[in-house]
């Protein structure tokens, strides 16, 4: 059994995001980037999967600049078997990540593919659902637990009422939250090992896939400075200026 996992490159997580002086997007100049911590996540339970002898090989993929390999040799220093990086310098929107990621499922033939439910740069979390929509594959999203085994697997997802178990038969498409795992610390003998395991570079103009922009941004500002706060007499004034001034934002 084949995995899948799409790992995305992103401003670390630990760094304050800049924007450009113009608005048109973030300052990416001399700063940290790191794998997004979901698909950190996602490759972790790839990797235990195959651990546990469930799962055969774990490919890892990504897409954009050449500067994704540095991210694919870590996700392979994590225990990835190999890896695949889709080459582009296009502004690539979820729907043509999802598109991609179907074009490599064709050729790769994966019988599971795992995903972070969400980046930490967009926030989008649609890539993992439109994916599963256009392979016409089950999916859960969210898991919180992964219980893999030949004939399928069962997936423990997050809802805001609780918890949801889901069994899907493979070929599926997992996206994972916080709670699934504890990504492994990466040591320097499988950081030697990851520059020796076979990374492709695929240009992604070959894989058909129309990356045409589809949304516009008009404009990037930072967020509003939070106001300082006040101090009352009393009680009765805290309660007096809850009513009458404090607003919902």
């Amino acid at each position: 059994m084949k995995a899948l996992v799409a790992v995305k490159r992103v401003i670390d997580y630990n760094v304050k995001a800049r924007v450009k002086s113009d608005g048109t997007g973030m300052d990416l100049s001399g700063v940290k980037m790191s794998m997004n911590p979901f698909d950190e996540i996602a490759l972790e339970e790839a990797v235990r999967c195959r651990e546990a002898g469930l799962v055969t090989e774990v490919v890892a993929v990504s897409i954009g600049v050449a500067a994704c390999q540095e991210t694919l040799r870590t996700a392979m220093a994590i225990g990835a078997d190999r890896a695949v990086l889709i080459e582009t310098a296009a502004e690539i929107e979820p729907l043509h990540v999802a598109k991609l990621l179907k074009a490599l499922a064709g050729r790769e033939q994966p019988q599971l593919v795992f995903l972070g439910k969400q980046a930490i740069d967009d926030d989008a979390g649609q890539t993992g659902q439109m994916l599963a929509a256009l392979l016409r594959w089950p999916q859960a999203t969210f898991a919180s637990k992964v219980e893999l085994s030949a004939s399928g697997v069962q997936v423990t997802r997050e809802l805001d009422g609780g918890l949801e178990t889901l069994a899907l038969a493979l070929p599926a498409v997992v996206t994972v939250d916080l709670r699934l795992n504890s990504p492994r610390y990466v040591t320097l003998p499988n950081i030697m090992k990851a520059k020796k395991k076979p990374l492709e570079v695929i240009d992604a103009a070959t894989l058909g896939v129309d990356l045409s922009p589809r949304t516009r941004v008009l404009e990037v500002t930072e967020p509003r400075a939070r106001a300082g706060g006040i101090k009352v007499a009393d009680v009765a004034t805290l309660l007096d200026k809850l009513k009458t001034e404090a607003k919902v934002i």
